[in-house]
């Protein structure tokens, strides 16, 4: 199979204010050491989510880039002090990114991103509207209707953008398509993939009516953001937001960019044809608040270039890949449960999480007869180090919103496609709209709460 165009196109050099104010290059062996970035290469950067993942990007791009501002909507001390704003004294600190953007916005080159799901991009596109170069946690936005409006403003401001699947940089995601696009197990037409991660609040169903008072330290109005009105309650937050759909978007949202990511990138999936979705013990009606315990959702690729259609069946929660004939008995005990199975007319590769790790043929007796083709894809240090590189450069980085949007998306059709179990919906990618299903159409971009738009 042939390698994809478009993957490692150069954009022009970017003028954007923010870089031109950020740097004028200085050969590394005057103000840098070996390896380093020097001074003078050094973006200035503000962080909008100082806690969770937010926090470990913030920790990975400050080793090259310099750290100015820090936002964070729950300042509780129990709650700063596990974020990154103690190690960052001399960084500004709000907790209204609108307000620091106000105060700084000649000051900052770059913004990342890493709040929950419902506020990316509010966020997000407030910096790419300033001219901010963006690097967002995954999933990118919250519906389809968001991820199209961030790829659109993403390319009309000419900003370098990177969607936060650390795995897209590793050295295995590289090999795994090398080993595709050589032939290794012929014409792909299946794949079974998921995580066992069981990510809902349906335990807490019952608990909506208690009433808690808002902490102090925490602006409950600003952590809704753009979502409907609802009362404080200490089971959306820090951390649970992901089961609750007005926050969040379940396993599916919170790992198809990780483990759909090597075959999305390999055989050039695009925009599927069909979405499928069916659960055990869900009212997608009076538990429409919550994601189910498990689910099964399939998607149907059409065929694009040499490759013929592809079925990709993901599985999420108690709903468990199924295990290749392939898999050696002793190693079944082993099977992957975040990962993929991915099926040829001439063997299986399977994989784990995060950019295809683990990758190998099974079963290993054609893992030891294959011969593997050389490295054909340059090879990056890591992702955050890619997106930083790729400002200074003048060109995307590997995850970027044209590719990282519609991986995105196809999360975000799965979580419509749970609100109408049962139903084929079927999805026509250039209009963004489903041809069969009014009802499935009114999910594509949900109304924000007064006060809030893109």
């Amino acid at each position: 199979m042939s390698e994809p165009t478009g993957r490692t196109s150069r954009r022009q050099l970017l003028k954007t204010a923010g870089v031109v104010a950020a740097f004028t290059i200085v050969p590394r062996h005057v103000l840098g050491g070996q390896g380093q970035t020097p001074p003078s290469e050094r973006l200035n950067v503000a962080g909008i989510g100082a806690g969770g993942r937010g926090g470990d990007d913030i920790n990975e791009i400050a080793k090259g880039a310099n750290i100015i501002a820090l936002c964070d909507v729950d300042l509780r001390p129990e709650h700063r002090d596990r974020t990154t704003i103690p190690k960052f004294p001399n960084a500004k600190v709000y907790q209204d990114f609108r307000r620091m953007f106000d105060e700084m916005d000649k000051q900052i080159d770059a913004v990342i991103v890493g709040t929950p799901d419902h506020t990316h991009a509010v966020a997000a596109m407030a910096a790419i509207k300033r001219g901010k170069h963006v690097f967002c946690e995954k999933p990118l936005a919250h519906s389809v209707g968001e991820v199209r409006a961030l790829m659109k403003a993403a390319k009309e401001h000419n900003v370098v953008t990177q969607l936060g699947n650390q795995g897209h940089s590793f050295d295995t995601i590289r090999t795994f398509c090398e080993w595709i696009w050589d032939g290794a197990i012929g014409n792909v037409h299946t794949i079974q993939c998921g995580c066992n991660a069981v990510n809902t609040g349906m335990d807490r169903l019952s608990r909506m009516g208690d009433k808690e008072e808002v902490p102090a330290g925490l602006d409950w109005d600003l952590w809704l953001g753009p979502a409907q009105e609802r009362p404080y309650h200490s089971f959306y937050l820090p951390g649970r937001w992901r089961g609750w759909v007005p926050f969040g978007n379940g396993t599916i949202g919170d790992w198809v960019c990780h483990v759909v990511d090597p075959v999305f990138w390999a055989l050039d999936l695009g925009a599927p044809r069909t979405v499928r979705a069916e659960v055990k013990d869900y009212d997608p009606k009076a538990q429409a608040d919550v994601f189910p315990r498990g689910d099964i959702i399939t998607f149907e690729f059409p065929a694009h270039g040499k490759r013929g259609p592809i079925t990709l069946v993901w599985h999420s929660g108690t709903e468990r890949i199924p295990v290749p004939k392939e898999l050696e008995p002793e190693r079944v005990s082993k099977a992957i449960t975040t990962g993929a199975y991915v099926y040829g007319d001439k063997g299986v590769i399977m994989y784990g999480s995060h950019g295809a790790g683990g990758v190998r043929l099974i079963p290993e007796t054609a893992m030891k007869a294959y011969n593997r083709p050389e490295q054909k894809i340059p090879r990056v240090k890591n992702h955050h180090d890619d997106w930083l590189r790729a400002i200074r450069e003048g060109r995307k980085a590997g995850s970027d919103f044209s590719y990282g949007g519609p991986l995105t998306e196809l999360a975000m059709l799965g979580v419509i496609a749970l609100k109408l179990p049962g139903t084929k919906l079927q999805w026509d990618g250039a209009a963004a709209r489903f041809t069969n299903s009014d009802a499935a159409n009114q999910h594509l971009n949900p109304p924000y709460r007064k006060g809030w738009n893109l």
